[in-house]
C-alpha cells in the first residue's frame, strides 16, 4: 500500500544546524498522524518540508508515490492551515474560502458555491459575508480550515492550529478536527508541541528530538512503552529511574519508567519503598506529590479524594510490577 506521505534518509541543514537529521517516515494514507517534540526538535521543518516551503538537503520525499523533493508548492496536493490563521482581513469570510479556487481561475459561481459548502462542513453557516475581525479566534480557525479544506488536497498539514485557543476552546476543537478527519477521510498531518492535545488526537505519531525521531507509534505505544529517556520524560513526564534504581524498585539494573499514576502512596511501615515527600502540586484531578527515595526523587499522582500527604512526611510507594517498564541503556 502506497503512503500518503514517506521520507527516506531526508535532511535539512541550515549552515552547521541540522534541523533535520536523515529522517525516514511513512504517514499511511487516511491517517490522523501527529509531529509532537519540543521547540527546535524537528517537526515543523519536516512539516515545511511536506509542504514544499523547505526544500531538502538530501533525501527523497514521496507523496503517494511521487517524487516531489523539488517539485514547488503550487504543485503538490497538500494544503496548509498556519497557527496564526493568515486570512485576508480586507476580504469577507466567503472570499477568503474561495481564495485558492479564484486563483486556480475557477467560475466565480461556482467558487463561491464550493465556499459556502465548506463554512458548512466547518459548522460557520451564515458566516460569508463577515470579516475576519469580526470573529472570535476558534471561528477565525474554522475558516482557515475552510479555505484549506476548498481545494480538496490529498494530505491537510496543520502547524500548530490550536496554538493561539485558550483552553476549553482548544479542546473542543480538538474533538471537532478528528471527526472532521474521520468523515472526510484525508491524510491529516498535525504538528504540535502538546502531549496531550498528540496523544488524544493521533492515530499514530513521531516524537522528535534534536532533528530526529525519537520514537514512533501509537498513542498507547508512546505513552505505555517509551523507547528511550527522552520519550519517557518528555510524553506524560514519567519517573525515569536509573539502573541502581530501578533495581530497588524489583527490576534489572537497567534504565527504567514508572509513571506518576502507577505510583501509590501508602504508610511507611513495612514497605521497602518509602521516603520523605519533597513537594506538592494540586492538579485538579490529583495531586503530584514527590518523594525523595535513596538514590532518587520520584513523583506519585495521588486522585482527588483521597487523603494527601503533607511536605516532610515520610510515606511508603506501591505498584503494580508490570507498570515498570524497562528501557535498557536507551538515551
Amino acid at each position: 500500500m502506497t503512503s500518503a506521505v514517506e521520507f527516506q534518509s531526508v535532511s535539512r541543514h541550515f549552515g552547521s544546524t541540522r534541523a533535520v537529521d536523515e529522517v525516514d517516515l511513512a504517514i499511511a494514507e487516511g491517517a490522523f498522524f501527529a509531529m509532537l517534540g519540543p521547540s527546535g526538535s524537528g517537526k515543523t521543518t519536516c512539516l515545511r518540508l511536506i509542504s514544499g516551503f523547505e526544500k531538502p538537503t538530501g533525501g527523497v520525499i514521496r507523496i503517494f508515490g511521487q517524487d516531489v523533493s523539488v517539485v514547488p508548492p503550487n504543485r503538490r496536493n497538500v494544503n496548509t492551515v498556519f497557527q496564526d490563521y493568515a486570512l485576508f482581513p480586507h476580504m469577507t469570510v466567503r472570499d477568503n474560502v474561495a481564495y485558492g479556487l479564484m486563483v486556480k481561475g475557477v467560475d466565480r459561481r461556482v467558487r463561491l458555491e464550493r465556499a459556502e459548502e465548506m463554512l458548512d462542513l466547518v459548522k460557520l453557516p451564515g458566516f460569508g459575508d463577515r470579516r475576519p475581525g469580526q470573529l472570535s479566534g476558534g471561528q477565525r480557525q474554522r475558516v482557515a480550515l475552510a479555505r484549506a479544506l476548498v481545494n480538496e488536497p490529498r494530505v491537510l498539514l496543520l502547524d500548530e492550529p490550536l496554538g493561539a485557543l485558550d483552553l476549553k476552546l482548544r479542546e473542543a476543537m480538538q474533538d471537532e478536527l478528528k471527526a472532521l478527519q474521520k468523515r472526510l477521510g484525508i491524510t491529516f498531518v498535525f504538528v504540535t508541541h502538546d502531549q496531550h492535545e498528540a496523544l488524544s488526537m493521533a492515530d499514530s505519531l513521531a516524537v522528535f528530538n534534536e532533528g530526529r525521531i525519537a520514537q514512533i507509534g501509537t498513542p498507547e505505544d508512546i505513552y505505555a512503552r517509551p523507547q528511550t529517556r527522552f520519550v519517557a520524560d518528555f510524553v506524560g513526564s514519567s519517573n525515569v529511574l536509573p539502573p541502581e534504581v530501578t533495581r530497588a524498585f524489583g527490576g534489572p539494573a537497567a534504565w527504567a519508567s514508572l509513571r506518576p499514576e502507577a505510583l501509590r502512596v501508602v504508610a511507611a511501615d513495612g514497605v521497602a519503598l518509602s521516603g520523605t515527600v519533597t513537594a506538592l502540586r494540586y492538579l485538579g484531578a490529583g495531586s503530584r506529590v514527590t518523594v525523595a527515595l535513596a538514590g532518587a526523587e520520584v513523583a506519585a499522582l495521588v486522585p482527588t479524594g483521597q487523603a494527601v500527604p503533607e511536605v516532610g512526611a515520610m510515606v511508603g510507594l506501591a505498584f503494580d510490577p508490570a507498570a515498570l517498564h524497562v528501557m535498557g541503556g536507551a538515551g
